[in-house]
């Protein structure tokens, strides 16, 4: 999705400087073509071989440079995005009062087009009112902020400071560069993930699902500009610190939290496995080992089926199918039965793999895909928001 996309990366002086080599590297092996401008601070931390070498393609570190007197012009306008990563505090502070003070800075003027900025650093210094002042100016010129992950930092202080990892800000990049802010305004609740149905206290009833599709659809509609509620049970993956994400292990927690948050949403997209059935009685302590166990079962709450019936006006509604024989005859059952606006049908026999082949069905439409999740995702949304 990246294939002769034109990245400019702006690679400022903080620790993880070194991770927009991966970056980089990821950037370039998605086909896109990558130019480096690197900061004064940054070549304290990682050198101009290093991303030539991985790029192919020439690297700036000051102004008047390889005989382009207005680098700062031609580059910005050569981008198709322009992303600072890391992204300092200083450079923040730049952008947002409009400073030039140094290439790239005078890059990021010069730019007629959105920037991406993935901020990292100390986490008093993001935290700080000036930063965060810093970040909703920018944010209100129209440029895309990613948010610092959490975690322990160089300094030693743990909390929200860390630089994402590679492979979350390409995943972003990629959505960005292949879609638009086309959801701004629309408010998206989105389950994902497999539920677990305590035995004891340490056994549990689950299934395969990893919540890939669902962390999928979740990330690219907050990226194309929608208001994104992810309610999850285990997934294999932690969500994005951008996303609003709530934990809901059991069937009868996400029933809770989806009918709590449900209000105001203008679609619902049920990706999670809900356990249809949970133990009778769960046991207080750890049922010892003594020849066979039977469990007596009960049924689940049936959510999608609680909100079909009591469906909101105006709120799109879609379902998950996941089946291993008679593909669409069943989830077309399912759409009618449960009073749904969509569903997307899936078989078993891709559960869980990053590829994925899926039938978007409504009451008069059938799409098929093939391809990525986050492909996939992009499908989901275009079709359910008839864009």
């Amino acid at each position: 999705m990246l294939k002769d996309k034109k990245i400019l990366l702006g690679v400022t002086g903080g620790i993880s400087a070194y991770k927009a080599i991966d970056l980089a590297s990821r950037l370039t092996k998605a086909g896109a073509v990558v130019r480096t401008i690197l900061t004064k601070n940054a070549q304290e931390f990682v050198t101009a071989l290093n991303f030539a070498a991985i790029t192919g393609n020439p690297v700036l570190t000051k102004e008047f440079q390889l005989n382009e007197p207005i680098a700062h012009v031609e580059w910005a306008g050569w981008a198709d995005l322009i992303v600072v990563a890391p992204a300092t505090g200083n450079i923040l502070a730049k952008a947002a009062n409009g400073i030039a003070d140094d290439l790239l800075s005078s890059t990021l003027l010069a730019s007629p087009k959105p920037i991406f900025f993935a901020p990292a650093m100390n986490i008093f210094m993001y935290a700080n009112k000036a930063t965060q002042n810093n970040v909703e100016t920018l944010k209100s010129y129209g440029h895309y902020l990613m948010e610092p992950a959490s975690g322990m930092l160089a300094c030693g202080y743990e909390g929200k400071g860390r630089l994402p990892e590679p492979a979350e800000i390409a995943q972003a990049i990629s959505i960005i560069l292949n879609s638009t802010r086309d959801l701004v305004g629309k408010k998206l609740l989105i389950t994902a993930g497999a539920s677990r149905e305590s035995i004891d206290p340490m056994r549990f009833i689950t299934n395969h699902s990893t919540g890939k599709m669902g962390l999928a659809l979740a990330i690219a509609a907050y990226w194309r500009g929608a208001e994104v509620t992810l309610i999850h049970s285990w997934i294999d993956q932690s969500p994005p610190e951008y996303i609003n994400a709530i934990k809901a292990l059991t069937a009868q927690e996400m029933h809770n939290e989806v009918f709590r948050t449900r209000k105001d949403q203008d679609a619902i997209i049920m990706t999670a496995a809900v356990a249809d059935y949970r133990p009778a009685q769960p046991q207080s302590d750890k049922i010892k080992k003594s020849g066979d166990l039977s469990l007596e079962l009960v049924r689940t709450k049936d959510i999608l089926a609680d909100l079909g019936n009591d469906k909101l006006e105006g709120q799109i509604l879609v379902g998950f199918a996941a089946e291993s024989e008679n593909l669409n005859e069943n989830a077309k059952a399912k759409l009618h039965k449960k009073n749904l606006d969509y569903i997307v049908a899936n078989d078993l026999a891709v559960s869980g793999m990053n590829e994925t082949n899926i039938n978007i069905i409504s009451q008069d439409s059938q799409i098929e895909f093939a391809g990525s999740k986050l492909a996939a995702a992009n499908q989901i949304l275009d079709t359910i928001f008839k864009v």
